[in-house]
C-alpha cells in the first residue's frame, strides 16, 4: 500500500540529492516527532484557551490535581515535576494565583517554605479542560486503529527510555 508524501518526505529527498551519503532515518522519526509536537501543542492552546489558560499554566493546575487531596505540592515539588526552574514558575503561580486558580500560603511544616494549593475555581476549570484536551487529543489519535496507536505509544515508550536519561 502507498502512503502518502508528506513534507519530512520532501526534506528527505531534498538531503538524499545534495548529501547522498546521509542516513536520514532518524531525521524522518524526529522530524515528525517535532512537527506533531507543534502541532498539537497549538490544538491544546486552542482547546484550553476558553478556560483562560495556557498549555503551561494547565501543567501547573494538573501537576497539583493529580497530587490528591489536598492539591497541595509546594513551589519545588511542582518545578521538579514540570522540569521548570523556579522562576519560570513564579509567573506561572502568580498568574493563576490572581485568576483565582490557586493560592499560595505558607509551608506549615517549614518557616521558609511556602505551598501551592488549588482552589475550588482552580479544581473547576481544570476538571473541564481536561476533557476538552483529552478530547482533542482523541480526535487526533483517530487517525490511527486503536493498535496501531496503542504501539506507537509502545514504541515511543522505549525511545524515551533509551533517550531520556
Amino acid at each position: 500500500m502507498q502512503q502518502h508524501q508528506d513534507p519530512v518526505d520532501a526534506i528527505i529527498g531534498q538531503w538524499a540529492r545534495v548529501r547522498p551519503d546521509l542516513d536520514t532515518r532518524a531525521m524522518e522519526v524526529f522530524g515528525r516527532v517535532f512537527r506533531l509536537a507543534r502541532a498539537m501543542g497549538d490544538r491544546m492552546e486552542k482547546a484550553y484557551e476558553p478556560y483562560g489558560i495556557s498549555r503551561g499554566e494547565f501543567d501547573v493546575l494538573a501537576a497539583l490535581r493529580r497530587a490528591g487531596e489536598p492539591h497541595t505540592l509546594s513551589p519545588r515539588q511542582l518545578s521538579a515535576t514540570l522540569m521548570l526552574t523556579t522562576g519560570g514558575m513564579t509567573g506561572r503561580l502568580d498568574k493563576l494565583e490572581r485568576a483565582g486558580l490557586l493560592r499560595r500560603s505558607p509551608d506549615p511544616h517549614d518557616r521558609r517554605g511556602l505551598q501551592v494549593t488549588l482552589t475550588e475555581e482552580g479544581l473547576r476549570v481544570l476538571d473541564e479542560a481536561v476533557g476538552a484536551g483529552l478530547a482533542e487529543q482523541s480526535d487526533a489519535l483517530a487517525a490511527l486503529a486503536p493498535e496501531q496507536a496503542e504501539h506507537l505509544a509502545g514504541l515511543l515508550r522505549d525511545l524515551l527510555d533509551g533517550t531520556v536519561k
